[in-house]
């Protein structure tokens, strides 16, 4: 991301004077506690951004500023409260949390750390926060997807594969926002006479028994909800839908760079930089329960067409014209 395109996200804020915003001396403590990919890209990417963006706010690390990371995957979601214990006794003035599970832990143990968080879907249903406008207590961040995203997905899947007659959901049964995203592709496929087949997932091997059914109907596609349970199992995705030859749409980018068909989902950097403003007013005496929380204002539509043409799909034009990348 661009210095330019860097300040634009920031705003108003970005445009006050570096001096003036680096008068803070005493040195104050940021916990990040993010879920990570076991076998996912490099996290050092994120993290520098992280630090350019606090940077341009007038804060570094080892001068004014001490930052912890605490990350946990879905493959030891056991120790998640663990690793939160583990954040909090640093007493940390601020945390960044990403993923509703893990804010779920966060409320459970602590109603005063203040947190704000990214990554998580429909934070007023789930009960995390009391209001977008006014939150409440001491949450505040930036959703991901709302519901109503299960239908655009479902609408994506139609439009690259106009044959579709039914669609298997796969999804972590467990993730508290599952139901959401599943009834809102009900919603969506009810006018059309699309089935919608839930598949729950825990394994590579429930992984491939689920999509080997689905490609048991040539009409038949897959939409991969989004949870780092899936992130963990995404190998076993894309290497069962390119063996069974299933038309899917993911979630996240990161899906479609190694080897699936399309994504549509929210700019993790942008929810990453925009984080970084509240941090930084948080950290300055701002309230969380002040701060509103607010949606992501940027959707990356991103199609994979080597992918496409290993699967004979003729992706339309208004597809690709409305594509943020095209990977081929």
């Amino acid at each position: 991301m661009r210095r330019r395109e860097l300040i634009t996200l920031l705003g108003g804020a970005a445009a006050w004077p570096l001096a003036a915003r680096a008068q803070q001396s005493a040195r104050m403590r940021i916990g990040v506690l993010l879920p990570v990919l076991d076998r996912g890209p490099e996290p050092n990417s994120r993290r520098q951004l992280f630090l350019a963006v606090l940077k341009e706010f007038g804060w570094t690390e080892g001068e004014n500023l001490r930052i912890d990371y605490i990350t946990w995957s879905a493959s030891d979601a056991d120790r998640l409260p663990e690793r939160i214990a583990e954040l909090l006794r640093l007493q940390p003035d601020v945390v960044l949390a990403g993923g509703t599970s893990t804010v779920a832990e966060l409320i459970r143990q602590t109603r005063t750390v203040p947190v704000v968080f990214i990554n998580v879907a429909d934070p007023v249903r789930i009960g995390f926060i009391e209001s977008l406008a006014r939150p409440g207590g001491n949450l505040t961040g930036f959703t991901n997807f709302e519901y109503a995203m299960g239908g655009k997905w479902l609408q994506l899947l139609k439009e690259i594969k106009p044959d579709l007659t039914q669609t298997a959901v796969l999804q972590n049964p467990q993730h508290p926002s599952w139901a959401g995203y599943l009834q809102a592709i009900e919603a969506a496929a009810r006018p059309t006479g699309i089935k919608v087949v839930p598949a729950g997932v825990h394994t590579p091997e429930d992984v491939d028994r689920a999509i080997s059914e689905c490609a048991s109907m040539s009409t038949a596609g897959m939409i991969v909800l989004p949870d780092p349970a899936m992130g963990v199992l995404a190998g076993s995705i894309i290497g069962a839908a390119a063996q069974y030859r299933v038309t899917a749409v993911y979630p996240h980018i990161y899906f479609v760079k190694r080897g699936g068909l399309m994504s549509y989902g929210i700019n993790a950097d942008e929810q990453l930089v925009l984080a970084v403003g509240y941090i930084d007013r948080i950290l300055r005496g701002a309230k969380p329960s002040d701060l509103p929380v607010q949606a992501a204002t940027k959707l990356d539509l991103v199609i994979n067409l080597k992918t496409a043409n290993a699967l004979g799909l003729a992706v339309p034009r208004i597809l690709l014209a409305r594509a943020s990348e095209l990977i081929e």
